[in-house]
Order: C-alpha cells, then sequence, then structure tokens
C-alpha cells in the first residue's frame, strides 16, 4: 500500500503503542494527526515525525469530552482535506477492587476508552464515505476477553469497543469503509505505573512496536480482527479455559490477585454504615 500523503488520525499518540504508531506512519509518508491531552509530549513528537512527514500535526485536548473527540476529525478534515484511517487508541487504566470503585469513576473509563472511539468513528464515517474509503481501527485488549482480578471496568470498556467494533463489519458492508479490532496481550507501555493498585502480573510484556505491525497488517489485509501476538499458549490457553473450564479459570486468577481479607471487611464496613460505591472519592 502506498502511505504517502494518506492521512491518518492516531489518538492516544503521546506514548506508549499511540507514539510508535504515529511515528512508523510517518516513516511512510502519511499526513499525521497526533491527538492526546500531554501538549508537551504531543509536540516533541510531530517534530519527529515532521522529519519524514512535514505536514504532520497534534491536537491536545480530552478524548473523554464528546465535543473535542468529533472537533478532532473536522479540524483534521479542515486542515488536510479528508481523513483515510483513523487509530482510536486512546485509553486509561482502572486497576481497582470493585469495592473501591466510584460511579464517577466507571463513567469517566467509558468516555475514555469507549465513547470517545464511538464519537470519533461516527464524525469520520460521512467523510470517508464522501471521499469512496477509509479505515477504522479499534485497540482494543486481551483483558476484554479474559477479565483479570481488578479490571472489571477497565475490561467493560474495552469489552463495549470489541462489540461496536464487530458491529461495524456488518453495518459497513459495502461501504469501502473497513474497520478492524487489535486486541494486545500485555504490552510494554507507561500504563503498568499508573494502577490505582498494585499490579500482580509478572509475565513478558511486548514492545508496542508488535502493535503497530498489526494495525498495518490489519489495515492492508483487510483484516478484521488480529491477537497481538497472535500465537502465545498462555493466551489461547486462557481463552480456551474461559469457555470450556471457566470455574479454573477463576479460580487461577483468585490465586494469582486473592482479595486481600481486609479489604473486603472494609467494604464490609462500609456497607454497614450505608455508603455506597457511587458515593466514594474519585481516585
Amino acid at each position: 500500500m502506498d502511505w504517502r500523503e494518506k492521512v491518518v488520525v492516531v489518538t492516544g499518540a503521546s506514548s506508549g503503542i499511540g507514539r510508535v504508531t504515529a511515528r512508523a506512519f510517518a516513516r511512510r509518508g502519511s499526513r499525521v494527526v497526533a491527538v492526546a491531552r500531554r501538549e508537551e509530549l504531543l509536540a516533541s513528537l510531530v517534530d519527529e515525525c515532521r522529519e519524514s512527514s512535514p505536514a504532520s500535526c497534534y491536537l491536545a485536548g480530552d478524548l473523554g469530552l464528546r465535543a473535542f473527540a468529533e472537533h478532532v476529525i473536522d479540524e483534521t478534515v479542515r486542515r488536510h482535506g479528508r481523513i483515510d484511517v483513523l487509530v482510536n487508541n486512546a485509553a486509561m487504566p482502572k486497576h481497582k477492587l470493585i469495592y473501591c470503585v466510584s460511579a464517577d469513576e466507571v463513567a469517566r473509563v467509558m468516555e475514555v476508552n469507549f465513547l470517545s472511539c464511538a464519537w470519533t468513528t461516527l464524525a469520520a464515517l460521512p467523510y470517508m464515505l464522501r471521499q469512496g474509503g477509509g479505515h477504522v481501527v479499534n485497540v482494543s485488549s486481551f483483558a476484554s476477553r479474559v477479565v483479570p482480578p481488578r479490571e472489571s471496568v477497565y475490561a467493560a470498556s474495552k469489552a463495549a469497543m470489541n462489540a461496536f467494533t464487530e458491529g461495524l463489519w456488518n453495518d459497513l458492508a459495502g461501504s469501502q469503509v473497513f474497520a478492524s479490532l487489535v486486541i494486545p496481550g500485555a504490552i510494554d507501555t507507561e500504563i503498568w505505573g499508573k494502577g490505582d493498585e498494585p499490579m500482580a502480573y509478572r509475565g513478558t510484556r511486548l514492545p508496542p512496536e508488535r502493535v503497530a505491525d498489526a494495525i498495518f497488517e490489519a489495515i492492508e489485509r483487510r483484516r478484521a480482527e488480529l491477537q497481538v501476538p497472535k500465537r502465545r499458549i498462555d493466551l489461547w490457553l486462557a481463552r480456551w479455559l474461559r469457555f470450556a473450564a471457566p470455574s479454573l479459570l477463576r479460580l487461577g486468577m483468585r490465586r494469582m490477585d486473592p482479595v486481600p481479607p481486609e479489604a473486603l471487611e472494609r467494604a464490609r464496613e462500609r456497607a454497614r454504615s450505608g455508603e455506597r460505591p457511587s458515593e466514594l472519592p474519585e481516585g
């Protein structure tokens, strides 16, 4: 595929998967619009991108706000005349026991991780239809397939993205607009240092470049869904256990990251006092 002068929006571009993906598109000559909240990091990224793609730029703001998410698409088309690829990669973690999660936290995670994806896609679709085609790539998480402890809210947001994308496969048939779902396992990004509570996972973390490669494969070969990595035995075993022996999977999860008795007792104390999760402070 000739990527020169293609217009590509990459969300969550300030670090990790988004950053390496934006650089990879720029190296191929695409006009990259990098989107995230941290403007200083976006500015340094775009400086790198402009070495290969001088028309690349960034838009800094909160994709959890519908007005900004839609503005990203409209402003991209205003500046570049079209949008060829939308990579919905922006996400925030929420690694926290459900007893300690507030209703506001749930809403915020859904806005950033799922609704921003829906808002940008709905805004981009008319432009893509008008120009005769385009591609939406939604970056999910293996946690949406097999949910680890303390990941209920994060996994739910990514599972919503999965279902949304799978619906697009059907709804977009014949339109020349394509949708792909990329499902990474453990990837070495800064998200591991942002959990509300300690992470129990100690396994291998792949470099984010592996996900960027999958994004290109999804677009160039029109793959509906790709898992990263494709053939790692522990991921496939976890998925098999999820359907064939779910009780065994749950036992393994509990052993990997058990609920501390003191956490459960604190939750009971709050329940006795009449406190609900919706009344907890965010954070």
